[in-house]
């Protein structure tokens, strides 16, 4: 198959690892050029890296949909993560077999949607809507190499990124991935309609107490900070499973000093809090920080929370997701609405057109691993819904009159 293909370009050996235009990621792009080329479409790299090829209209001045997602990849990661939804679309046009609709389509292979390298993603997918800033381009990696000369690097030019937007033609942009969770295996569904994504709010918290000696301090003169931290975790966990929708992770947990006889000074944790609903999201966040205050007085500690990221929600549009909704029925699956609890680049794009995405069963749930994969079957239904819903479109006149300046 032929992400299976695309997953052996990689800069790791015996693992999966691609990052924003690594020299593997040149090894991808002429591997799918080489597959595009027989339908008689030519691709080609825009200044952000991101692979960028038109399957005509019958006429030039004609409505363009944009299908795509990343070629970029976590460290260790599966094969079909991103790489799918740039592959589908190439098999809808090989089904189409020449034949010319009335909107051209646009395959996208975005350059980084995963922030691995610069801990910065979605560069590909700002590019397009005028968003790949000065402060984007001035972030560095590991080793001090910045985003802007990465791209001179890989033998293009920043000063053409604004060449990169999205044309004035484009009318909407649509997305296929997998689910990378287990609600549709549970649920028995192949496919499913993404309506939302949800919003994200990163903090480091930091308890402050005393550290001391583990056998010579009583329990009631104790300041321990990591017995603080794990108050608040549990009320993290019973936040989230008390409040419909949201989801909260503590990832991450540091004690200093750290040694199995001091009691801790510090305890540093992480906090992941999600939902689809903004003022649902930053609702619960007020709760937990006040919580984590009231906890630390009580105790006899300080705390600090300080806020790493604030993602809004993004909806999107609700048209396509009704088309998209007729086309798996059409595939004779049930149709389903879901939220995408992980970010993806329909939410960037969501800015400038109507954006929409269709998921595709995980099993076990598993993403981001090795271990991840996709039926085959379930290939075949998504590749049968996006030919009904290209069809639909095509007989569609209002889509076929909306801008991306609307």
């Amino acid at each position: 198959m032929r992400c299976s293909t695309l997953a052996t370009f990689s800069e790791d050996s015996g693992s999966l690892r691609r990052t924003f235009l690594s020299p593997s990621m040149r090894d991808v792009h002429r591997k799918i050029a080489s597959w595009l080329q027989p339908l008689g479409v030519q691709a080609r790299i825009d200044a952000a890296g991101n692979l960028r090829a038109l399957y005509p209209a019958a006429e030039t001045s004609a409505p363009r949909l944009l299908i795509g997602s990343h070629l970029d990849t976590v460290p260790n990661a599966g094969a079909y993560d991103g790489m799918l939804g740039v592959v589908l679309p190439i098999a809808l046009i090989e089904a189409l077999d020449q034949r010319a609709l009335p909107y051209a389509i646009e395959v996208v292979g975005f350059s980084e949607e995963e922030g691995v390298r610069f801990g910065r993603p979605f560069i590909g997918s700002n590019a397009l809507v005028g968003a790949l800033d000065e402060y984007l381009l001035a972030a560095t990696d590991a080793q001090g190499t910045s985003v802007r000369e990465a791209i001179e690097q890989f033998g293009l030019n920043p000063t053409e990124i604004p060449d990169a937007a999205l044309d004035e033609n484009a009318v909407a942009f649509l997305e296929f991935h997998i689910e990378q969770g287990p609600v549709l295996e549970k649920l028995g569904l192949p496919l499913a309609a993404v309506d939302a994504i949800v919003g994200q709010s990163r903090f480091e918290v930091s308890f402050q107490g005393r550290a001391n000696h583990a056998g010579t301090t009583p329990m009631y003169l104790r300041f321990d900070a990591v017995a603080a931290a794990a108050e608040w975790i549990s009320l993290v966990e019973n936040t989230a499973k008390t409040t419909a929708g949201l989801v909260a992770t503590v990832g991450s947990i540091q004690a200093k000093p750290g040694a199995v006889n001091v009691i801790a000074g510090e305890a540093l944790v992480t906090l992941d809090l999600r939902h689809r609903t903004d003022e649902v999201r930053t609702r619960a966040l007020a709760v937990l920080v006040q919580s984590a205050q009231q906890i630390a007085r009580r105790r006899g500690l300080s705390v600090r929370c300080t806020e790493q990221m604030n993602q809004a929600a993004v909806a999107l549009d609700s048209a396509l997701t009704v088309q998209i909704e007729q086309a798996i029925q059409k595939t004779g699956s049930k149709p389903h609405r879901m939220v995408s609890g992980a970010g993806h680049d329909a939410m960037i794009l969501a800015s400038k057109v109507p954006s929409a995405m269709i998921f595709l069963r995980t099993p076990d749930g598993i993403s981001h691993d090795p271990a991840e994969t996709v039926a085959v079957d379930d290939i075949a239904k998504g590749i049968e819904c996006g030919l009904h819903l290209l069809e639909q479109l095509a007989a569609d006149p209002a889509f076929q009159k909306r801008t991306s300046r609307e």
